[in-house]
């Protein structure tokens, strides 16, 4: 009882966690905007700048910069400074031509004209890029004071939905069918017909700071309404006009002029703090998502629960059989026991095996830090790109205790060829990970995509690779070796002992088979939201749940090996080192599995690159989760094995 009254609070505490306001960077100041000429100073500005990021689509894993559609361009354009983690991510921010002053209104502002002729062979390829984009539905992504400029629109049952991004157009195809965003209006009826949204209205709201202690005002939403005008006068745009058509087969001369209008709106009632809420709880189907969750959760607690009670009653009788004062009958029995003598025999390849187990550690606490500083805040969507900087530094950090639980395995084991061990641990499955990494960008090189990662990063990763995360792998391994070997309960025989036959269930495919099920159970709700969050581009905050998921996950994995492991060894098949691995590292296949199912019914991706792109960047989640997985099954079962075989009489 009390058991289950401390995991249902650390349940509590995690939900918690989820919703409170510590999920945005603790010590990310606020910026406090004032009237231009009355207030303003150096910690009050007047100036509100919108940056632009890359654009993207659902439809393709290529996404593009700002400048590459020939949209309107900064004439003195900047770059803030990227971390590591949007480099990598393929994020590209920078500033724009759309400069406001606060509470200053404006309608129908020019921003600038762009000018195509058909018969000049640059201008057709910058519209036909751009009427692919149409076509792709890429996705603008506006930021103005690190927040995203939302398009809220309305959604079945009454409800809103605020889209931290909006398309560049939309189109009526030859057979008069509208797509995406054309559904919105009846306007939009020409067949074979292309519509640019060329005109944007900003409102923009702001919680004023009078009665809070502080000056000025500081911005909690910002949204707009893309729109499509065909400016009759470029010079002196009126934004009254009919929608701005770019035919399938456009001839001759075109112009589009981009033009804006921004408005601003007092609201006292959003806190700063909470100026994300509006976008994170208008989410599909909000509501459904937790309840699905939290229904997985406790159910997956409850089959643990079982899986645990009936593993340790049987074992309970077992050893309480076997330590019977009449030896001549225990030794009659059949079962676990009668393997003692080969249970602890070294494993075939055992070399791979250490390896994979001290890389499948660097995971394990990378994954285990990063979620729990996520789960504090650090690591919020606020704070671009610290996810993935701070899973790569920790990774780099970590080759210590990988090199370490490395060597130290492969010395009990029985191995002397202590450099290959080393080197393997350092330079194998990350040099794995980076030949795929490195293809893939090769792909993003030649699409001219956004997402390539320049060279100057890739050096820098290596430098971090080599220079940091391989010396200290050393070290770790230098420590491990000079440990001595994990010492066993019992000796091993000379002579292996012959294995009977076996029952279908007890071979080692099916249970290696059977044994991912259940972990895969118990994450592929999760699951879904990440590959959402990865491939449809919406965004992931559940860090709370995440994490609660992931200590679910190794205690999962954990069971479901140690019991596999029981039955085998009562059918005296005394072959676990491999299996135990295998068996929750199957869990990996499963996640395959489940990721192409997601590619051909939730995705809507065309092309080759795209394709090749997906399954690239899931072949390096798979392995990373393989390793991860296989290693928790292989101590969990380890410290089980080491665990009765030190508490019954083997004499």
């Amino acid at each position: 009882m009390k058991m289950l009254k401390s995991i249902f609070g650390v349940a509590c505490t995690l939900v918690a966690l989820s919703h409170c306001s510590g999920f945005y960077l603790p010590g990310l100041a606020p910026v406090s905007f004032c009237e231009e000429g009355k207030d303003s100073s150096d910690d009050c500005q007047s100036d509100i700048q919108l940056f632009v990021n890359r654009l993207d689509s659902v439809e393709s894993v290529l996404p593009y910069e700002y400048d590459v559609f020939d949209f309107c361009q900064d004439d003195k354009e900047r770059r803030p400074t990227e971390n590591l983690g949007q480099v990598l991510f393929g994020e590209r921010i920078e500033t724009s031509p759309y400069k406001f002053s606060f509470m200053k209104k404006q309608k129908c502002q020019k921003v600038c004209t762009k000018s195509y002729d058909a018969t000049k062979q640059e201008d057709r390829e910058k519209l036909e890029f751009l009427k692919n984009g149409i076509r792709l539905n890429y996705q603008h992504h506006w930021i103005v004071d690190n927040m995203p400029v939302t398009w809220c629109y309305d959604v079945e049952d009454g409800q809103k939905y605020c889209n931290p991004g909006f398309p560049i157009g939309c189109l009526v195809t030859s057979d008069g069918r509208p797509k995406d965003a054309c559904v919105i209006s009846s306007e939009f009826n020409k067949r074979n017909t292309f519509y640019v949204f060329n005109h944007i209205d900003i409102v923009i709201t702001y919680h004023n700071g009078t009665k809070e202690g502080w000056r000025g005002s500081r911005l909690v939403a910002a949204t707009l309404e893309p729109k499509s005008i065909k400016h009759s006068n470029a010079d002196n745009p009126t934004c009254d006009g009919p929608p701005m058509e770019i035919p399938g087969d456009a001839k001759g001369n075109l112009q589009l002029t981009y033009t804006y209008s921004i408005s601003f709106s007092e609201n006292n009632n959003i806190k700063w703090a909470s100026r994300w809420d509006y976008i994170l709880v208008s989410m599909p189907h909000s509501n459904i998502q937790w309840f699905s969750i939290m229904n997985s959760l406790v159910i997956v607690l409850f089959l643990s629960g079982m899986v645990a009670m009936i593993l340790l009653r049987t074992l309970h009788k077992d050893i309480a059989r076997y330590n019977q004062v009449d030896q001549e009958d225990a030794q009659e029995e059949s079962g676990w026991k009668q393997v003692h003598g080969d249970v602890f025999r070294s494993p075939g390849k055992g070399m791979l095996l250490s390896v994979f187990l001290g890389q499948g550690t660097q995971i394990f606490i990378m994954t285990f830090i990063t979620l729990f500083l996520a789960c504090l805040g650090f690591l919020s969507p606020a704070n671009r790109g610290a996810l993935m900087t701070c899973a790569v530094v920790l990774w780099v950090l970590l080759g210590t205790p990988a090199g370490y639980v490395s060597a130290r395995m492969y010395k009990t084991f029985g191995g002397e060829k202590w450099k290959t061990n080393v080197l393997l641990t350092a330079l194998l499955c990350p040099g794995v990970v980076f030949a795929d990494f490195f293809l893939m960008n090769l792909i993003l090189w030649v699409e001219g995509s956004s997402a390539a990662v320049p060279f100057g990063t890739l050096v820098a990763v290596l430098a971090l690779w080599f220079g940091i995360s391989v010396p200290l792998t050393f070290v770790g391994a230098y420590f491990g070796f000079k440990k001595q070997a994990i010492e066993q309960p019992v000796r091993t025989n000379q002579i292996p002992r012959q294995i009977p036959e076996q029952s279908f269930f007890t071979k080692p495919l099916p249970g290696i088979v059977m044994g991912g099920i259940l972990p895969f159970g118990c994450i592929f709700i999760q699951l879904f939201f990440i590959l959402n969050s990865i491939w449809s581009h919406q965004m992931y905050y559940m860090f709370g749940f995440l994490f609660l998921v992931f200590i679910i996950l190794l205690i999962t994995c954990s069971e479901a090996t140690i019991l596999l492991c029981y039955f085998h060894l009562c059918a005296e098949d005394y072959h676990w080192w491999w299996r135990s691995f295998l068996t929750s590292g199957f869990t990996a296949v499963y996640l395959f599995v489940y990721a192409v199912h997601y590619f051909f019914s939730k995705l809507q991706i065309i092309g080759a690159a795209s394709t090749i792109l997906y399954f690239g960047y899931t072949m390096i989640m798979v392995l990373i989760f393989f390793l991860f997985t296989g290693t928790i099954g292989f101590f969990a079962c380890f410290w089980f094995v080491n665990k009765i075989y030190s508490v019954v009489k083997v004499d």
